[in-house]
């Protein structure tokens, strides 16, 4: 198991499809808008809270039948797991929603997309062998770039900076990257799936107070409103699953570069879910500079590691 993770191609394409459900959440989450009659900061976060307590119920059962077992943290893991619920779930979302709710899409978009520079540094400080590089910096300049090129519109980087957008967005973006590196940092201690099915669940409850504290309201009273709340749960339950798998046995920055794709997933699938405008060069561009960012950083970690083999043999 953990060689198969460990392949190139494997990491790419688990990676891919994990940012490629990721990246369906964006249209699917406006659509669940209309659908369910959501209105507010309040109401987005209760609806945030709901799909992914969901997602946290659908995870803990999947583990149980993956593994076996009834799935239970030990008991000296809450603490860092009731972290990780925190910072990736709670602090993320409500950072995320407040934040979307007072800047452009465009601005939002792209200070989002820099988790995965903020996880590479992150993990540069807190892991001792994932140090920077000028490969691994370049290539995050690269996918930057790409995201940039999606959301380049008219007037879309005006306002300046304030602290309820452009800020609650940054936080949001730093929660995400550092809590990427903790959580590689605690894959050891317990099973991917536990790890994913707490954190979600702690982080989804936290989520719904607060929601339900700003006055929210969503109403999921029709079939197709329950059919796309339980697949946007679903598509948390596999990406993230997999997501702490890859990290669990990979370099941060190897598996977190990906998620410059992201936005690119999430243009192409509006453009097809909800009929928007995605045929054009900008994004032929955005996609040849992502790519490359995703190359440069895993030529660089594929190098370390076959110089750490020729090392090891060599003892």
């Amino acid at each position: 198991m953990e060689k198969k993770l460990q392949n190139p191609i494997v990491i790419c394409v688990l990676a891919l499809l994990c940012c490629a459900l990721w990246g369906s959440a964006f249209p699917c989450i406006k659509i669940g808008y209309e659908w369910m009659e959501i209105e507010g900061t309040g109401s987005q976060i209760l609806f945030a809270g709901y799909r992914f307590f969901l997602s946290g119920v659908l995870t803990f059962v999947l583990g149980c039948l993956l593994e076996r077992r009834i799935l239970r943290m030990k008991r000296e893991n809450f603490g860092v797991i009731f972290r990780q619920g925190v910072l990736q779930t709670t602090i993320q979302y409500v950072c995320f929603y407040i934040g979307l709710a007072h800047t452009t899409g465009a601005k939002g978009s792209i200070i989002n997309a820099s988790n995965a520079f903020v996880s590479i540094v992150a993990a540069h400080y807190m892991i001792r062998s994932e140090r920077m590089t000028w490969k691994k910096g370049l290539g995050c300049i690269l996918g930057l770039a790409g995201v940039v090129l999606v959301n380049l519109e008219p007037g879309g980087f005006g306002g300046g900076f304030r602290f309820l957008g452009e800020g609650m967005v940054l936080l949001c973006t730093i929660a995400y990257g550092v809590s990427t590196v903790l959580l590689k940092i605690i894959s050891d201690r317990e099973s991917p799936m536990t790890i994913t099915a707490y954190q979600t669940l702690i982080g989804s409850v936290l989520l719904i107070v607060t929601g339900w504290c700003l006055h929210g309201e969503v109403s999921v009273n029709t079939w197709k409103s329950s059919a796309l709340l339980f697949y946007m749960a679903l598509l948390s339950t596999v990406a993230f699953s997999l997501w702490t798998l890859l990290l669990k046995y990979n370099p941060v920055g190897k598996v977190a570069v990906y998620g410059f794709t992201i936005p690119i997933f999430g243009v192409l699938l509006s453009g097809i879910l909800l009929g928007e405008t995605i045929f054009s060069v900008k994004y032929v561009a955005a996609l040849i500079f992502v790519s490359g960012g995703v190359i440069l950083v895993n030529r660089n970690d594929a190098g370390k590691q076959n110089r750490d083999d020729v090392s090891s043999r060599n003892q």
